[in-house]
């Protein structure tokens, strides 16, 4: 991650040509941080103001509102912090100018509603509340998932005490590991999180000053490229929604199932197809303008090695798995026969495995693909162990209290050493709440939780142990490489036919690790905007409990009034709460929990080959390590990530080829392309155009769905056909016969 000799120097000479002033030896070594974020600070600057608690809470509440609306519809969408960031800045500037500036006594103590004019540090706190409401409502389904899945799928009587003790626990469980590792992947230089920089690229756009004589200045570009993103998205939002899947090749071959299998750019493996969707080439790695390039080119390597190489050897060639007698991609669970597997059939009244109905009605099947992404998250897990433990073990290490005195500071940690840190008892105390309450609610409500306290405990320690490598990879590439597989994978083995069991033993692994990455990332935030570390954990803890509460207050208030509400069956056919990310959540628990891997992975199951990934992800490192030791002046070979190669193809379904595919195309474009030769561009701009897709399309995505979507008024026409392949997902078996398929010969 270290800029190279000659990248300095045209940092330098851009700078010089910038009129700006010379490079300090403080700098922080990576070059796309030093480009965008501000070394200077104001300490004097409130922070914790009215305005800031007023408009941060509010913020969060209705971030986290409209996050688990949307997440129960058949086209879910996730309402970016961005919003607010923007939405906020004007609301910010009126309370100042129209609230009374005279001092307040409250409980002795005395502050003012207008400490003095809006400012940043205040904005930034602001959007960390914001945040807050997008990691429990739709950044990721998993937070209300479980709850959602227990009484719509399951049928269980669960008590709303219990399921408030399971969303908060799992939050502020999270937010004690962010305290305990903020050491590690806060604090280092080299724990930089790219996705932050488009946000300070736009804190910065939104209140500094610039010259208009040097071109447009960023908030005019900024405000330009929302609003053209804000049109734009009628087209691929509702006028022409076919231009999200632009399926080419389906068009030349309509009658052929193969060909429509590959040039299918949402069943199939997209060859030739193409999205024109910014909501699509971002829906599933992030925005490609943050990635670094040699994240890009890891996933690019995965992506082609796997979708374009192992896939069609193993469908066409070795028909692997009965590859041939399902679909070549799809999330579904199939039988023997190309058919729906239909769950139902062998459950107990229980929720448990009735093994007589199983052996009666037959073996579960999976589609090639999504076998073998499955399995690719064996290899990734004992990867990312491997690659952290070489790559960043002995910086770690380093990074203990003994040495942390010792570490060289760059300028940001520098200007942060004014400020008064967060004491580790104040974390620990959080975490060690969480788990008695955890505890508590395995005893209290052990019926409808189904997972006994030593199953609580095996899940933290387990989550202890993946959050730090997982968190490095995150830090540094802007990927986060999952682990949700592996937790119910292990589970499955030591508690077969438990479905709910193995769902919260993931709830309480998985989402605390991914609300521990979000309260890093963050901090890191604040830690390059200048925020003291007090006021980050008191916005952070206040919005962590603000949005867990509303997060399943408003799930809960749905599951109970929307009749029939994520059954598909039962469900009116123009219904959109048919929930299909809660979907992938019960299909997880059936194959993990219900089904368990020792029928599937184990020995005489179809898929017990695939076991041999964990072996071969914990070699792959080893090479590169070795490589980058003997050859040290060859700087690109420790880029070589294993587990970001293999996160190329993870997340399918329900992620695209077509989805990974143009964001590869787009990323390289603007972090090779743009940012190599255009270097000045990139620096004033890239962030910022960034920052306007997601703000403009997320803006016209919610006006579409309240002004039109909600109402029913829906067009119907060819544009509105998302793909125009409806044979991709059909069998190619000789003799499989399926509903809207034609044999095979």
């Amino acid at each position: 991650m270290m800029a190279s000799e000659k990248q300095k120097q045209e940092f330098k000479s851009a700078q010089k040509l910038n009129g700006e002033p010379p490079v300090p030896e403080d700098r922080c070594p990576v070059e796309e941080v030093a480009l965008v974020v501000p070394e200077t600070d104001d300490p004097s600057l409130p922070v914790m103001t009215f305005r800031a608690w007023f408009l941060g809470v509010t913020s969060c509440i209705l971030l986290i509102f409209l996050n688990t609306f949307f997440i129960y519809r058949t086209q879910p969408l996730t309402i970016s912090p961005i919003l607010v960031q923007i939405a906020v800045l004007p609301i910010g500037k009126f309370m100042a100018s129209t609230l009374p500036k005279r001092d307040i006594q409250i409980f002795g103590r005395s502050f003012s509603l207008n400490p003095g004019p809006f400012n940043m540090k205040e904005h930034v706190i602001i959007t960390i509340f914001a945040n807050c409401g997008v990691a429990s409502g739709g950044g990721d389904a998993y937070s209300v998932g479980v709850i959602t899945v227990m009484k719509a799928y399951y049928k269980q009587s669960l008590s709303f005490i219990c399921a408030l003790l399971l969303v908060l626990t799992t939050q502020v469980l999270g937010y004690g590991w962010a305290g305990m590792l903020r050491r590690y992947l806060v604090d280092p230089v080299e724990m930089w999180w790219p996705s932050n920089l488009a946000q300070v690229s736009l804190f910065r756009a939104l209140h500094e000053k610039e010259s208009p004589s040097k071109g447009l200045t960023r908030m005019r570009f900024f405000l330009l490229f929302m609003v053209a993103s804000f049109a734009y998205y009628t087209l691929p939002g509702y006028l022409l929604p076919i231009l999200t899947f632009f399926s080419w090749v389906c068009w030349v071959w309509p009658h052929n199932i193969t060909a429509q299998q590959i040039g299918s750019g949402y069943h199939g493996l997209g060859v030739g197809a193409f999205t024109l969707d910014w909501a699509g080439i971002s829906a599933y790695h992030g925005s490609p303008l943050v990635a670094p390039w040699h994240a890009i080119v890891n996933v690019g390597i995965g992506f082609i090695m796997f979708i374009y190489i192992i896939v069609p050897v193993c469908y066409w060639k070795f028909n692997t798995f009965d590859a041939r007698k399902f679909p070549i991609f799809s999330n579904q669970l199939f039988t023997s026969t190309g058919h729906t597997y239909d769950t139902t059939k062998i459950l107990t009244p229980q929720y448990d495995l009735n093994v007589a109905a199983y052996d009666s009605y037959g073996k579960l099947y999976l589609s090639p693909l999504f076998a073998l992404s499955i399995a690719s998250g064996f290899a990734r897990f004992t990867a990312t162990l491997v690659h952290v433990a070489l790559f960043h073990g002995r910086d770690i290490l380093r990074q203990s209290r003994s040495a942390v005195n010792n570490v060289k500071l760059d300028i940001h940690a520098k200007l942060m050493r004014n400020y008064k840190d967060v004491p580790q008892w104040w974390f620990l105390t959080l975490l060690i709440g969480s788990v008695l309450l955890s505890l508590l609610t395995s005893f209290v409500w052990k019926r409808d939780v189904q997972l006994s306290w030593w199953g609580m405990l095996f899940a933290f320690g387990f989550a202890w142990i993946v959050t730090l490598p997982i968190g490095v990879i995150q830090a540094t590439t802007n990927q986060q490489p999952g682990y949700d597989i592996i937790a119910q994978f292990i589970f499955g083995y030591i508690l077969p036919g438990k479905p709910i069991a193995n769902m919260v033993f993931k709830f309480y692994g998985r989402i605390s690790t991914i609300h521990a990455l979000s309260f890093l990332s963050d901090l890191k935030l604040g830690h390059y905007m200048k925020i003291p570390p007090r006021s980050m954990f008191t916005a952070q803890l206040a919005g962590t409990i603000v949005s867990g509460v509303v997060n399943l207050g408003v799930g809960w208030w749905m599951l109970e009034n929307i009749e029939n509400i994520c059954d598909v069956e039962q469900l009116h056919p123009d219904s959109p709460w048919t929930c299909p990310k809660f979907r992938v959540t019960f299909d997880s628990s059936v194959i993990w929990g219900l089904i368990g891997p020792k029928r599937l992975f184990g020995p005489g199951g179809m898929y017990r080959n695939l076991v041999w990934l964990f072996l071969i992800g914990a070699i792959l490192p080893v090479p590169i390590w070795l490589l980058s030791k003997m050859f040290p002046e060859k700087k690109w070979i420790p880029l070589i990530n294993v587990p970001v190669i293999s996160y190329g193809f993870a997340g399918m379904p329900p992620a695209t080829p077509t989805n990974i595919a143009s964001w590869l195309v787009t990323g390289t474009i603007f972090n090779y392309v743009v940012f190599r030769y255009r270097k000045g561009w990139w620096q004033k701009y890239n962030y910022v155009l960034s920052a306007a897709l997601d703000a403009g399309t997320a803006f016209m995505g919610v006006l579409l769905f309240f002004a039109l979507q909600n109402e029913g008024r829906n067009l119907k026409w060819w544009g509105t056909e998302i793909d125009h392949c409806p044979l991709a997902t059909c069998p190619t078996e000789p003799g499989i016969a399926v509903k809207g398929c034609p044999i095979f010969k």
